[in-house]
């Protein structure tokens, strides 16, 4: 052994693949899917931003860049690596970021959930508006479609997470 600390207990591990495989496990209960990808789900997004909120940024975002190469991984579609990146794993990591706001999950919710539009917003514009809305100013192509599915999807899960806050469950068996 190099006496060296482990990046994460073995706990945090099993957390992390806990939760990302519960996230993976409600991406396939969809409630409605848009034409072009991006779908509402039954909260996919929760554990990973429950993640966050219970561990700090570092593990959820972290636990968001494995979950996005998942997502990948079960619909494999891309056109370009920077495109690959934006959609999947950053996309996921800036969940992660509900955990700068541990004090206020609702307000990290929101947080984490526009990282993840923006990234996709920049995605939509740059890589898919000229595919399929050429017409379209790229910017509100990207917005209205992102937002089409992100937005009920920030309402489903500050809902769940606003249900586990207050339940008491966020923190249990740290």
């Amino acid at each position: 052994m190099s006496g060296k600390k482990p990046v994460f207990s073995t706990r945090v591990i099993a957390e992390i693949v806990t939760f990302v495989a519960l996230a993976t496990a409600l991406s396939f209960i969809i409630i409605y899917t848009l034409p072009q990808g991006g779908s509402i789900t039954a909260g996919s997004m929760v554990p990973i931003l429950w993640l966050a909120l219970r561990r700090g940024p570092k593990i959820g975002f972290f636990a968001g860049a494995v979950y996005g190469t998942i997502q990948f991984l079960v619909l494999p579609y891309f056109i370009d690596p920077i495109q690959w990146l934006l959609d999947y794993p950053l996309a996921f990591a800036l969940l992660g970021m509900a955990g700068l706001f541990r004090k206020h999950p609702p307000l990290g919710v929101l947080i984490g959930i526009i990282g993840r539009f923006i990234s996709a917003f920049i995605a939509g514009a740059v890589y898919w508006a000229p595919i399929y809305a050429p017409e379209v100013n790229p910017f509100v192509y990207s917005s209205i479609y992102n937002g089409s599915y992100l937005l009920p999807e920030l309402f489903v899960s500050g809902f769940i997470v606003y249900l586990i806050q207050k339940n008491k469950i966020l923190e249990i068996y740290l």
